[in-house]
C-alpha cells in the first residue's frame, strides 16, 4: 500500500515555542493576513490588468497589496531594506542597497499566483520574507482562499495555522519510505529538459506544477508536496519565506547545483531549488542534473 498523504504536523510547546519568537514573525503573520484581505476583496472582481511581458501580468491586487506591506514596514521597521516584486529595492533612511547582503532586508512577494488570481484560480498567497544579513530570518506565507498561514524563523520550528488568532502547530516534511510515492511539484527547463522530465516522472507517483512557487515550496514543509523542484525563473521574492518553512520543517533545500538556496544578490528569474526529506533528496538531484 502507499503511504497515506497527510499533513505532518505535532502540538507545539507553548511555554517553550511560543515564546521564544522574535516580534517580527508575529508582525509579518499579521501583515500578510491584512494583504490578503484585500486579495480576498477584488478576488474575481478585477477593474484593471496589465501585460509586464508577453506572459507575465500584474493586477490592481498586487500595487494594493505591496503598498500595504510596505507602508507597514515604513511606519513599524523604518530601518530595515525592503526588496519588493513590483517596486523593486526600498533602500532603508541610513542603510545598505537591500541586495547587499548586509543588515535587514524585508523581501516581500504581495500575490504570487497572480495569473491563478487573475483568472479565479484559488492558488495564490502573500510571501513575507525577512533577511538578516545575507540569511532567511522569519519566514510568513498565506494563502487567503484557505485561510491558512504557514510560518518559520531561523531558530525556531515550521508552523501552520489555520485562522489569525487561532492556536498554531509545528508542522513537518514527508516522511515516505518511497520515491516512487512522491506528489512533486516540479518545473524544469534548459538542455534536456525532456529527458530529465522522464527520468523523474519514472520515479515518482506523479509531477505537479500549481502556478504559484511560494505556495507549492511552503506545502514541502507540511507534506502535502512531498518535494519541490524548480529550475530557473525563480526570484529571490519567490524563495526568501517558503524556503525557510520547507527548511525548517525538516526539508533538505538547495540550489539545482547541490549548494546554498539563497542568495539576495541573484536577479530575478536566475534562481533553481530543490527541496525535499533529507534520505531523498541526493536521489532526486541526480535524476535532474
Amino acid at each position: 500500500m502507499p503511504d497515506a498523504v497527510t499533513t505532518a504536523r505535532r502540538p507545539l510547546d507553548d511555554a517553550r515555542e511560543a515564546t521564544s519568537q522574535p516580534p517580527e514573525l508575529e508582525f509579518a503573520i499579521a501583515l500578510a493576513a491584512r494583504a490578503g484581505e484585500i486579495l480576498m476583496d477584488r478576488y474575481e472582481r478585477l477593474e484593471r490588468i496589465d501585460y509586464k511581458s508577453a506572459r507575465d501580468i500584474v493586477t490592481e491586487a498586487d500595487h494594493l497589496s505591496e503598498d500595504l506591506i510596505i507602508d507597514a514596514i515604513r511606519s513599524y521597521h523604518p530601518g530595515d531594506g525592503i526588496l519588493a516584486e513590483e517596486s523593486g529595492e526600498h533602500r532603508a533612511k541610513a542603510g545598505e542597497a537591500p541586495t547587499s547582503g548586509r543588515g535587514r532586508v524585508w523581501v516581500i512577494d504581495p500575490l504570487d499566483g497572480t495569473v491563478n488570481y487573475a483568472n479565479g484560480i484559488p492558488f495564490f498567497c502573500v510571501s513575507i520574507g525577512l533577511v538578516v544579513e545575507g540569511r532567511p530570518y522569519v519566514g510568513v506565507v498565506h494563502d487567503p482562499t484557505r485561510a491558512e498561514t504557514f510560518a518559520a524563523t531561523a531558530g525556531g520550528p515550521a508552523m501552520q495555522t489555520s485562522t489569525l488568532g487561532t492556536e498554531s502547530f509545528a508542522i513537518e516534511a514527508s516522511d515516505k519510505d518511497k520515491l516512487s510515492d512522491f506528489v512533486v511539484s516540479m518545473a524544469l527547463s534548459g538542455r534536456s529538459a525532456a529527458t530529465r522530465n522522464r527520468n523523474v516522472r519514472k520515479a515518482i507517483r506523479i509531477p505537479r506544477s500549481m502556478g504559484s512557487a511560494a505556495m507549492a515550496l511552503s506545502y514541502v514543509g507540511n507534506g502535502r508536496f512531498d518535494a519541490f523542484i524548480q529550475q530557473g525563473w525563480l526570484s529571490p521574492w519567490d524563495i526568501a519565506a517558503a524556503g525557510l518553512i520547507a527548511e525548517r520543517a525538516g526539508a533538505k533545500v538547495t540550489s539545482m547545483d547541490g549548494g546554498r538556496w539563497f542568495d539576495i544578490r541573484n536577479p530575478p528569474r536566475s534562481i533553481g531549488v530543490l527541496a525535499a526529506p533529507k534520505r531523498h533528496h541526493a536521489a532526486l538531484l541526480e535524476l535532474v542534473r
